[in-house]
């Protein structure tokens, strides 16, 4: 018998206040997220899975158990409290009538991995009057959402379409039907609606045996990704993203002896448990400081970008991008494998702007690229499904384009005049607002910024607005440290500022 998912996962999250991280963290509220679900002793899925996806996105997980199971890789050998059950689903509904979370995420586990229907039609009904009203989103496979509509088998694109729409008709704000076992499909391919358009959102097909899970940790990633700030369609495409990471890093590992095993959601399994402090996937919070080098500021001032890179990270730089126009590609790499051990060693991430041969070269983190660079989706196709991108961005075109071509931020700007750039057109605060309102990814501002200005920036109060991207600021000062720690607590200020006036 092939291991068998049972567990009845309603993933609901409620996300708390939260401030930027700070070298402070007894003063940091972190976002959390609650999941109701089944315990598996086989660690691959329900609540342990989303504990552990929530681990790797970085958001505190508390869980409420609904029912404990005995299984392995080979089956399932006992269980008790079947699920999904009448009264479970009618004291959650209560429950969350009675304690509002800010954002319900629903992943409706009625049809086990062999076929078999573990949800009765009292139970499918109570799924369908109470929970899925006031489901903000539910993340049904393809036997899950014929189960809920109470028809055939969907086959084709054009039916996952067709009952997104009618479940979206039941009440949830957003419906993504996970296709991973359609039929003839080269591609996996979700369909997510938002009652007005649909996207269909395509990957790679992993071959692996190591699937026990995927249904619960892309629920887990997407209420994580709700819980940081982001908006529904960034998180879900976040999330589709860490599944397909997680499955072709594991499809080559062993655990047990069955036929579908589970996979490693924290990217560590592989390395023999050596000790790593690389973050997994993008965090739209590490934007908040965002230190951008500069060959010919390190020279003027007589230091290595090694030197550099450390002084800004001590000061409280949340990121680092590597803009070395002028350097010489083997001592660029050199030095950019250099500064990738400076950056992991703290958990900072790594971006080189616009190389993406040494970003390969030296495994950065991703890259950051401009309107006449490599285009982002070219980008996603050579780095890969894990890698972080960036994107320049002038316009709401330009920032509708890049979250098309699979960029995960984009950088605003220039804010200010700056004499990085020749020839930079300025947008003002007025043009940042206006593409952070229309943008659908997290967005970085940049250009002229300083601790002067940086204030004024960051307290325009546009949700996906999260850091400033910086260059003269930092690295054309005697003392980067100096000046990143004075920028730091300029942000810092500024957005418990915000938080305050819109809350």
């Amino acid at each position: 018998m092939a291991y068998t998912q049972v567990l009845s996962t309603s993933c609901m999250f409620y996300k708390e206040d939260r401030v930027p991280m700070t070298s402070d963290n007894s003063k940091m509220k972190p976002p959390h997220v609650l999941t109701v679900a089944g315990s598996d002793s086989g660690a691959g899925a329900g609540i342990q899975a989303d504990l552990k996806t929530c681990a790797a996105r970085g958001v505190y997980c508390s869980t409420v158990i609904t029912a404990v199971t005995a299984q392995n890789t080979v089956g399932v050998q006992v269980k008790t409290g079947m699920l999904p059950s009448v009264g479970i689903v009618s004291v959650l509904s209560q429950s969350l009538h009675e304690f509002p979370v800010r954002a319900l995420v629903v992943d409706p586990v009625m049809v086990s991995t062999s076929g078999d229907v573990l949800a009765g039609p009292s139970i499918l009904a109570e799924f369908r009057e109470e929970l899925l009203p006031m489901a903000d989103i539910i993340t049904p496979n393809l036997k899950e959402a014929s189960a809920l509509l109470g028809c055939q088998q969907l086959k084709t694109v054009s039916d996952m379409r067709s009952a997104a729409k009618l479940l979206h008709e039941m009440g949830p704000r957003y419906v993504i039907v996970k296709g991973g076992d359609l039929p003839d499909s080269l591609d996996a391919v979700d369909v997510f609606f938002d009652g007005q358009d649909f996207y269909e959102l395509r990957s790679s097909r992993i071959k692996t045996r190591n699937t026990h899970g995927t249904g619960c940790s892309l629920a887990s990633c997407i209420a994580a990704e709700l819980a940081k700030g982001s908006s529904m369609l960034p998180a879900v495409k976040v999330a589709k993203r860490y599944v397909e990471t997680a499955l072709d890093y594991s499809k080559d590992i062993a655990i047990g002896n069955g036929t579908q095993g589970p996979f490693d959601h924290i990217f560590r399994l592989k390395s023999n448990g050596q000790k790593s402090h690389r973050q997994v996937g993008f965090n739209p919070s590490d934007l908040f400081l965002y230190a951008v080098t500069d060959s010919g500021m390190n020279e003027k001032w007589g230091r290595s970008i090694t030197d550099a890179v450390k002084a800004a990270i001590e000061g409280g730089a949340t990121i680092v991008q590597l803009r070395e126009k002028d350097a010489e590609t083997h001592k660029f790499l050199e030095a950019a494998k250099a500064c990738c051990e400076i950056c992991h060693s703290h958990g900072i991430p790594l971006l080189i702007n616009d190389r993406i041969d040494i970003a390969l070269a030296c495994d950065a983190d991703g890259v950051h690229v401009g309107q006449s660079d490599m285009p982002a989706s070219v980008a996603r196709t050579l780095l890969g499904p894990e890698k972080i991108i960036g994107v320049s961005c002038k316009t709401i075109e330009q920032a509708h384009q890049a979250w098309i071509d699979g960029a995960d931020y984009i950088g605003c700007g220039g804010v200010y005049p700056t004499n990085t750039k020749a020839n930079n057109l300025t947008v003002g605060l007025e043009g940042l607002k206006t593409v952070c309102k229309a943008s659908k990814l997290p967005v970085v501002a940049i250009g002229g910024i300083n601790a002067s200005n940086a204030g004024s920036v960051m307290e325009t109060a546009v949700q996906n607005l999260k850091g400033v991207a910086v260059v003269s600021a930092l690295f054309d000062r005697e003392c980067i440290l100096t000046e990143t720690r004075k920028l730091h607590a300029v942000l810092k200020t500024a957005a418990s500022m915000t938080l305050q006036r819109t809350h």
